[in-house]
């Protein structure tokens, strides 16, 4: 606490609330006691202005477009880590020396496997089912197969429910995006590091020998690591106040999983590919949709340019643009969408227009284009981003239990009907 406050006269009487410090960004304003002292509650649609917690592990500055993991900043974890390393970063507070490393990535492949009765669990939905929903639906039943709940008072508990749901969730994403493409589901190898794990789960075939292409786990790499955590966003917040009830770990990220589910949070890379293939089917003709951008009268938005929190730029997208550059060199891809892509990227990098108003393409951009440029179905963009977001997700839920958060409980400003009397149907 601060010794500055705040006086809020209301009613012919004073009252002073005390000052939150940060060590970046923000202060807060202590209103704890605001409701009792005065009757008063505040209004805040959207929590835009409003703190919920007090936390630790990310901070970003929208206006300078800045991104810190654990004070870490985001250019030098992207470019000097890898995802597992990051993991750690966010679960545990600081970097992992080899020793510490080595142990987290054995405890992960400890659990690098998935019972076998969940195999029926994807059998049963159908190709056609969207693999959020079926991603989010398997997370839950995770809990009937790992039924002890998480002692939050002891370590080894916290590490081992952590390293559990990384390990299995993985393989949950994999057999999501098998289902879909109509393929036999595949088993983790210990012999490789979580991404590549991933990727061979993801991609290998049967009757034909699997290889690494080390061009496309670095690009995997990256953006696992650009969507690790991202403060408390919608789907953030919405782990941390399942969790606030105590509800177990699975469930949480499962609610987690729902709220990423939406176009306007987790959605938004896979809004950028249904937007390329719109301006493709209408004859490929970027400068009609830019200057149908530009128009005020125009209701049509150019999808993955700007970003909601980032006033400047994205710091993500300066990196992952690099992995989108080198993917597309490596692959000889010819693709009409992805070729409208790097045709809006060069407007927007160029023209005054874009540039005034720092529409700079952001990492949801470069996300989508990256994932159809490996042959990732549209649909299991999102898949992607939720498995990326793991280790947050996992991180604000630990913190939130180990602080003992109070079970989220939001007031409301009521404006519906005034108390009135019950009347019989015949009367009505």
């Amino acid at each position: 606490m601060s010794d500055n406050k705040v006086t809020l006269n209301y009613d012919g009487k004073s009252f002073e609330y005390p000052i939150v410090e940060s060590t970046l960004g923000d202060r807060g304003i202590d209103i704890s006691k605001l409701r009792d002292q005065t009757g008063l509650i505040t209004l805040d649609l959207g929590y835009k202005n409003t703190g919920a917690t007090i936390s630790e592990i990310t901070y970003l500055d929208g206006d300078k477009g800045e991104l810190f993991y654990r004070g870490y900043p985001i250019e030098q974890i992207a470019e000097k880590s890898n995802f597992s390393e990051v993991m750690y970063l966010l679960l545990h507070g600081n970097l992992p020396n080899k020793d510490q490393f080595s142990t987290f990535e054995n405890g992960i492949k400890k659990y690098n496997f998935v019972a076998d009765e969940m195999k029926r669990l994807v059998d049963v939905f159908p190709r056609s089912a969207h693999p959020m929903g079926v991603l989010s639906s398997l997370t839950s039943a995770l809990t009937a197969f790992n039924p002890k709940s998480v002692d939050v008072s002891s370590k080894e508990d916290l590490d081992h429910a952590a390293e559990m749901l990384i390990a299995k969730f993985s393989h949950l994403c994999a057999w999501t995006y098998r289902k879909k493409m109509g393929l036999p589901i595949n088993h983790g190898d210990n012999s490789l590091n979580y991404v590549e794990n991933f990727y061979k789960m993801v991609f290998r075939v049967p009757n034909k020998e699997f290889e690494l292409d080390p061009t496309v786990v670095n690009a995997l790499d990256k953006l696992l690591i650009l969507h690790a955590d991202h403060e408390q966003n919608c789907s953030t917040s919405t782990v941390r106040m399942v969790g606030s009830a105590h509800t177990g770990l699975f469930a949480s990220v499962s609610a987690g999983i729902g709220a990423l589910w939406g176009p306007l949070h987790g959605g938004a890379n896979q809004a950028v590919i249904e937007m390329l293939e719109m301006i493709e089917k209408d004859g490929g003709d970027v400068a009609k949709y830019v200057d149908k951008a530009k128009n005020k009268e125009d209701n049509f938005r150019l999808m993955g340019f700007g970003h909601r929190v980032y006033k400047n730029f994205d710091p993500r997208a300066k990196i992952i643009k690099k992995a989108a550059d080198d993917i597309f060199e490596a692959l000889g891809i010819e693709d009409k969408a992805l070729d409208i892509a790097r045709q809006l990227e060069k407007v927007a990098l160029e023209d005054e227009y874009f540039i005034e108003r720092k529409l700079y393409p952001n990492v949801d951009f470069y996300s989508g284009i990256i994932y159809r440029a490996l042959g990732i179905p549209t649909e299991m963009f999102t898949v992607m981003f939720a498995l990326g977001r793991l280790p947050g997700w996992i991180s604000q839920w630990k913190e939130m239990r180990l602080h003992n958060d109070p079970i989220g409980r939001p007031r409301q400003v009521y404006q519906g009907a005034t108390p009135r009397d019950y009347m019989e149907m015949n009367q009505r």
